[in-house]
Parts: structure tokens; sequence; C-alpha cells
């Protein structure tokens, strides 16, 4: 392993953290380092190839879905004619996108989470870095959701009591949108339950794993965001189904009742930090008379999106472009988002869009079959909650737009790379302490991603 090899890893890791903390990596400027920090991780790969004489890379087929939604932005760019003469302005390109530069900005940033991706599969090359990235995850999430608590509390409306958020926003921790936070908690405290419903963590260590999943859901419930509830209940649901074993009526119960523990104290623990308005405070959204948060006029018009434009799409990120036309209200409000990422990427991309959502979600579902199946306790207990918070995720997007945020989709798709990691076996695996030790097993090295020898 090379040093080009180790500092490209740390880089990733300081990546996760740099996009939660910067308000969640939206405004251009943040955006631009977070490419800088990528670039970075491929020029070191590049130079570890180059000092091993191995190009190493993944075949993982979830990352070409990724490239293929870059490249088929690209495609909606590519003028074919021009309008006639538009209020004196004559020769404007004719496109499939409604509005080209979001959607060359749009098809740059997918390449960018492709390449960020594909890196991170070939980083995780042992049980160690999966080990230290899944300890990163639950350790700075747990700071996270007790920095966003406090801060809920001192500075509702200043993050780090120095940024005002804007009129109508609702931030909660760094994020400006409470939803988005929500969203980061569903994916942070999946790893650390995934390891406590199938028994990896030690007896010494479970209490503060525990402590850590009380304090982050607390801090979900404490955001007030309804989509992010639903979520999460989802998720500990799916976990439960995931790790009981078929006709174990005694470990069905047992799960079934730590599930309904878990939830009924981050719901006392709501109560105890954020009084009653923990809980009025989602009811309160509900009624809430938001034109731009109407879920049901949005659905309504974006459907009408999605007739006009199939089967190419309006284009990647002018969706914003392509609502005004169908809107029935008044348009003094812009809406930018579905508030439904299904809707959304059959609106932006249609056709195409939809059979890359599916294949990635099909991809997501397969690789889950198979973490189910992992021996390895450890191991399995990373690729299930890796797995339940892209579940989590998968679920809180039919109400929202999480993954348009940078510092979700990045930690969105580390969690997919553990998943996948979670699969293969390593040289360092540590076996499970309940099993008989296996001397000279001859599986216990890793499959190494394929390579090819650098001239």
């Amino acid at each position: 392993m090379t040093l080009a090899n180790r500092i490209a890893f740390v880089v990733f890791c300081a990546a996760i953290v740099f996009t939660a903390l910067a308000y969640g990596t939206v405004h251009q400027p943040i955006i631009l380092l977070f490419y800088t920090l990528v670039a970075t991780m491929f020029v070191l790969w590049m130079v570890d190839s180059a000092k091993t004489g191995v190009l190493r890379f993944s075949r993982d087929p979830v990352q070409l879905l990724i490239y293929a939604a870059a490249v088929y932005g690209f495609v909606q760019v590519i003028p074919f004619g021009s309008y006639a003469e538009i209020a004196g302005v004559a020769e404007i390109s004719k496109t499939i996108s409604l509005d080209p530069f979001i959607t060359k900005m749009t098809a740059i940033h997918f390449l960018v989470l492709g390449v960020m991706f594909s890196v991170v599969l070939v980083l995780l090359d042992s049980a160690s870095r999966i080990r230290r990235l899944a300890l990163l995850i639950a350790v700075f999430s747990f700071g996270f959701a007790f920095f966003a608590i406090l801060q809920g509390v001192l500075s509702p409306d200043r993050i780090f009591g120095v940024y005002e958020a804007p009129a109508g926003a609702s931030p909660y921790g760094s994020f400006v949108n409470r939803h988005n936070f929500a969203a980061y908690m569903e994916m942070g405290i999946a790893i650390p339950l995934g390891l406590l419903f199938t028994g990896a963590v030690a007896a010494d260590k479970r209490l503060l794993s525990i402590t850590a999943v009380g304090l982050m859901g607390v801090s979900l419930l404490l955001s007030g965001s309804r989509g992010g509830l639903i979520a999460f209940v989802a998720q500990v649901i799916f976990l439960v189904i995931l790790t009981v074993k078929t006709g174990r009526s005694s470990e069905i119960y047992l799960k079934s009742g730590l599930a309904v523990m878990l939830l009924a104290a981050v719901v006392g623990g709501s109560f105890f930090v954020g009084g009653e308005s923990s809980l009025t405070r989602i009811a309160d959204t509900a009624g809430s008379r938001d034109i731009t948060t109407d879920r049901s006029h949005i659905w309504t018009v974006t459907m009408k999106v999605i007739g006009d434009n199939l089967p190419f799409g309006a284009g990647l990120g002018a969706f914003g472009v392509a609502y005004t036309k169908h809107d029935s209200y008044s348009g003094l409000e812009r809406v930018e988002q579905a508030h439904n990422d299904y809707l959304q990427a059959v609106a932006d991309a249609g056709l195409v869009g939809l059979i890359l959502g599916g294949l990635f979600i099909w991809f997501i579902f397969q690789l889950g079959r198979r973490a189910v199946r992992t021996e390895n306790r450890f191991r399995r207990g990373v690729g299930i909650g890796a797995l339940s918070g892209v579940f989590a995720i998968l679920v809180h997007s039919v109400f929202d737009f999480v993954l348009h945020t940078t510092a979700i989709s990045v930690l969105f798709l580390t969690l997919v790379a553990l998943l996948i990691a979670s699969l293969s076996r390593y040289e360092d695996d540590i076996e499970d302490s309940s099993r008989p030790s296996r001397r000279g097993h001859k599986g216990a090295r890793r499959s190494r991603a394929p390579s090819l020898p650098v001239a």
C-alpha cells in the first residue's frame, strides 16, 4: 500500500465531514472545493497506480449507472438546429434540455460523484478500512447530532451561530433544510443499527452504541421532518425483517421488542429535550400553506411535465423551467424540485431516467440479498446497516429531494460502497468469536479488484 493510497483514503474521509459541515455543500464555491477534493483523490489513485505498476479498478455495475446519467446529461445539451428569432434574439440552439446550462452543470456533478465512487470502491480494499470508515460515519454522526440538538436550543435560526438562514428556510444542524439533516441522520444511524441488530457489537460496547443510536434518533425527530420520521420507522422495520431468521419466533419477539423500545426511547428523549414542540413541529409542517411544499399540487403538475417531455425528459436539473409552463398558480413562488425524486428522475431524463433508476434499485437489492448471507458477522452488520441506510433514503425520496444535496449524495454513495465492500473476504477479517477458528482457510483472502499492468 503506497503513501498516495493512504492519503487518498484520508482525503475521502475529510470530504465526508467537509460536505456535511459546509452547509451541506450546496453553494457553488463550496461545491468547487468538493470537486477539488475528488480531483485530488483521482490524482492520488493514478499516482498509486504508477508506483505499483498496476491499475486497480472495480467492475461493479452500479458505478456505470452514475456515468450513464452523466453521459445522458451531455447528450441532452447537444444542439440540433435552432429556433426562429425570439424577442429579438436569433439562432438560439435547440436542445433536448430546456435549460442547457443547468443540465451541463448537473451532468458534471454526476461525473464527479461517479469518479469519487469508483475511487472509493478501490480504496476499500481491507477489513480494517471498512472498520475505520464505519467508525468515522458513526462517530461523526453522533457528534453532528449532539451539535444539532444544542444549536436547536441555543441558536435555532443561525447555523454555527453565524449564518442566518434565508427567509422561509427551516435550518437544522448545518443544513438550511431540516429534511436534509433528517436524511443525513438516517444514514449516520444505519451502521450502528446494523451492527446492533446482527449482534456484531461487543458486549462492553453495546451501551455506548445504543446511546449513540438514541441520540441520533432524537436529533432526527427534533428536526421536525415528517419524511424523515417515516423513513426512520421504515428503516427499523426493514432491519428487523432482514436480521430475523425464518422460523425463530423467539428471535422475532426479541428484535421486534428491541425496535419498539428504540422508537419509544427516541420519542421519549425528544420530549425530554424539546418538550411538546418536538412532535407538534411535525404536525405544524403538515398544515403549511407554502405552495413550494404543497406536494399534492406539485406532483400533479409534475405529471404534466412528464407527459409533455417524454420520451427524452426536460433535461437534468431543468425541472424548475419545465414546471413553469404547467403551473396553475400565480408563479410568484418558483418551484425548483418535485419533492419526489422518482417523479423528478422521469421528468428530467424521461425513459432513460426511469430505466437507470430502476436498474439502480434492482442492483442495490441484489447486493442486499448477498449481504444478508455474509458469513462474517461484522461485515454482515456493516452490509445490512448500509443497506438499511440506503433503503431509508429511498423511502424519504418519495416525499423530498434529499439526494439533490451534495452531502447527502456523498454519504449515500459511501453506504453503497460499504455495502459492496462488505461482500468480499479479506486477509485481515476478524473471525466471529462464537465460531471455531478455521486456520489455513483459503477463502479468507479478499477477492481483489481487477487490475491492469501500467507501463
